[in-house]
């Protein structure tokens, strides 16, 4: 390979390193396991698993919509990220990425989630653009309510039950309580989260639960909110006759929030980082592990 060459290589190489932190694709993991839960449940049902297609597609759909909310998400923020000091380091703030760039991978995105959906089924496809629209609205919500929070969840809770219809092509109430545990689940983070941005939520005037209600009320809206994440999914063992080994892992679940929940206090945000990303991704990790072993054994 000539020098050319190799530097095109390279060039082409930082840039998917940049359109993959814009879009954080490492953070698929806190969605995928919900949406394959969702595959397994379906089959669980309908007393069969889908072939490898529906799997390949499933997670492409996934993956694509979260990416093209997660572009549109940038998009949208720009000028906020630009102004708050923990954001301006990210790709379009700080001129790594362009704008019209980020909005033709959006579009792209939004255009192979589409297609996979298609290719799933007659129903999943129909229900596309209102899961496009779904996920693109919470970048909106924190300019209007201090409920954003709950909008993020809703986003993450098509998951699974996008997983749900790929598999039986109809809607029907189980996949509603997954979505019920996951929108609980997300919203009980993200107000954690949203604390990192106390003050400049408020001097920019975004709306946040913390910012409307105070630091230790948002503490004790994200222990409701894991809370009723934990009994939304627990109920999916009655729903849908699971096994025992499905309550268990719902039960190390709830270990994992509580320990999300010791891990920082009203007085110390030090590890709020690490609560949110270690202890989250290890969450959809395990429930997906409940969620097989509650089908197969």
């Amino acid at each position: 390979m000539n020098r050319a060459a190799a530097g095109a290589v390279r060039g082409m190489g930082n840039r998917i390193l940049v359109f993959g932190h814009m879009i954080r694709f490492s953070h698929s993991v806190f969605a995928l396991p919900f949406a394959l839960a969702g595959v397994l449940f379906a089959a669980h049902v309908r007393g069969s698993f889908p072939g490898l297609s529906t799997w390949v597609w499933v997670v492409v759909a996934m993956v694509a919509a979260r990416s093209a909310a997660m572009a549109w998400n940038r998009i949208a923020d720009a000028g906020f990220d630009a102004a708050n000091p923990r954001t301006r380091d990210r790709a379009i703030p700080r001129g790594a990425l362009g704008v019209r760039a980020a909005w033709v991978f959006t579009a792209l995105a939004a255009v192979l989630f589409v297609v996979a959906t298609w290719r799933l089924n007659p129903v999943a496809f129909a229900l596309s653009p209102l899961a496009l629209a779904i996920v693109g609205l919470y970048s909106l919500t924190k300019r209007f309510t201090w409920a954003t929070h709950f909008f993020l969840g809703l986003s993450l809770a098509v998951a699974p039950v996008g997983g749900w219809v790929a598999v039986t092509g109809r809607l029907d109430l189980a996949p509603f309580a997954l979505a019920l545990g996951v929108l609980a689940w997300v919203a009980g983070f993200d107000i954690f989260y949203a604390l990192q941005d106390l003050d400049f939520d408020r001097e920019s005037g975004l709306r946040s639960l913390p910012g409307r209600f105070g630091i230790e009320a948002a503490f004790r809206s994200a222990r409701a909110c894991h809370i009723v994440a934990v009994a939304a999914l627990a109920s999916l063992a009655w729903l849908l006759d699971l096994s025992p080994w499905y309550l268990a892992g719902v039960a190390l679940v709830g270990v994992l929030l509580l320990r999300e929940h010791r891990m920082v206090s009203p007085n110390d945000l030090r590890r709020l980082d690490k609560a949110f990303f270690d202890m989250n991704a290890t969450v959809g990790i395990v429930y997906l592990g409940a969620s097989a072993a509650g089908v197969l054994f």
